[in-house]
């Protein structure tokens, strides 16, 4: 009998708790005031709180509208892009006439990696708003990231057509061309002047490269001038992507003279690891009298504009293994086009000394070396003209000399053009 007094009065404490609290997420007072509170939290990086505030909104004003937008805004700045896709939807349904709205709609679907929605949504947004040039450049960025740049590049020479100066669609269409240039062809030298026992020795390059959908395909021709001899060497590096974040390397050439090897080949995978790191494993194999071949990876760190990478070199030989490395540094300036660079390193490796050693290259490879190269890499204005120049300094163990040394000076020039 005691029991029940109990229970009524627990029931009746909750129905008082639960009105209170409905009583409570019913908005009052001046929701255009809120509203601009709500503006400054979001924009002073409090967008939970600012959140709250505008849901508060809408729980007397449904279709307050722009607070309805701007509530999706906010989800989508957070990648909470489902949230302010359900919000757009909403607005749109209700007045289909609201270019900021349709705007962020259609940058939530960009964002959320959406490219085909959003040139859905761009498409719909232009039967309001004809020729409109802000959507129109949403909606050359959608076909781009569709892989339609020949399609985004009509659709942003229409909005310069009618603003030529307009500065987002005069920089979005720079992009968009150096993305069709998938043609680039290449010229360079290098020259090593040593300090005693050599002359002047050359090695020049002409390539082709092309990028594809699989990946990229670059041949060369390389020309070899030393010992008062010549010759040429024919290569072809492709680099065939597998999967996001993971490639290969695949390298093949043939020549016929001792001043290159005979034949060379090589393979090697690359995989993107987390926070800007990158690994690889792969080998070199070089065919003189007889067969080199040499083992290597990388690890690779991308920060900010910094780029650092560490590779290592293991040739085995009848007297063991040799072990040499290379550390390289780059500083990115506007684009990864622009660099200053630098790199040291010790050990010997064959994969870039290419003498005959008539027959004793596993004896050779144990050769002492260090070596230092500065370099610096630009483009012209209009991205079409690629530029590299390089120094270099090695100190090198005499292989017929064992514990003399020369210095040899290396000096690089390469131009690129890109069609």
């Amino acid at each position: 009998m005691k029991t029940i007094p109990i229970f009524k009065l627990i029931c009746f404490v909750l129905v008082i708790c639960s009105s209170q609290l409905t009583a409570q997420k019913i908005f009052t007072g001046d929701p255009d005031k809120s509203f601009e509170v709500a503006r400054q939290l979001a924009f002073n990086k409090q967008r939970k709180q600012a959140q709250d505030t505008l849901n508060l909104i809408l729980t007397k004003y449904p279709d307050y509208l722009d607070v309805r937008s701007f509530l999706g805004s906010t989800y989508s700045w957070d990648g909470d892009y489902n949230k302010a896709r359900k919000e757009f939807e909403y607005v749109l349904d209700k007045n289909p006439k609201l270019k900021d709205t349709w705007l962020a709609a259609i940058n939530n679907e960009l964002w959320a990696d959406n490219p085909q929605i959003s040139f859905k949504k761009s498409e719909e947004a232009l039967a309001f708003f004809p020729l409109d040039a802000d959507i129109m450049i949403l909606k050359a960025k959608s076909q781009s990231n569709i892989g339609n740049n020949e399609d985004a590049l009509k659709t942003i020479n229409l909005v310069l057509n009618n603003t030529p100066t307009h500065p987002e669609a005069i920089s979005f269409k720079n992009g968009l061309i150096e993305k069709n240039r998938k043609n680039v062809i290449g010229i360079g030298g290098t020259v090593d002047v040593y300090s005693e026992v050599f002359d002047p020795m050359q090695l020049h390059t002409l390539k082709y490269s092309r990028k594809t959908e699989l990946g990229s395909i670059i041949a060369k021709v390389n020309y070899n001038r030393r010992f008062s001899e010549s010759a040429f060497q024919f290569e072809v590096d492709l680099y065939p992507k597998i999967t996001e974040g993971f490639y290969a390397y695949l390298n093949v050439g043939v020549a016929n003279s001792f001043l290159f090897p005979e034949y060379r080949y090589g393979a090697e995978l690359h995989k993107s690891i987390a926070s800007g790191l990158e690994t690889s494993i792969g080998f070199r194999a070089l065919k003189y009298s007889e067969t080199t071949t040499i083992y290597t990876g990388s690890i690779t760190w991308y920060t900010g504009n910094s780029y650092w990478s560490f590779r290592p070199y293991f040739t085995p030989g009848d007297s063991g293994t040799s072990t040499s490395g290379t550390l390289n540094y780059r500083r990115y300036g506007k684009d990864a086009e622009n660099y200053f660079s630098t790199s040291v390193g010790i050990g010997y490796s064959p994969e870039f000394y290419r003498f005959n050693f008539e027959g004793n290259e596993n004896e050779i490879v144990g050769l002492k070396s260090q070596k230092f190269n500065i370099g610096y890499n630009f483009t012209t204005s209009n991205n079409r003209n690629g530029i590299g120049t390089q120094f270099g300094l090695t100190h090198q163990e005499i292989s017929f000399d064992l514990g003399n040394y020369f210095w040899i000076y290396s000096f690089s020039l390469n131009w690129e053009l890109k069609f």
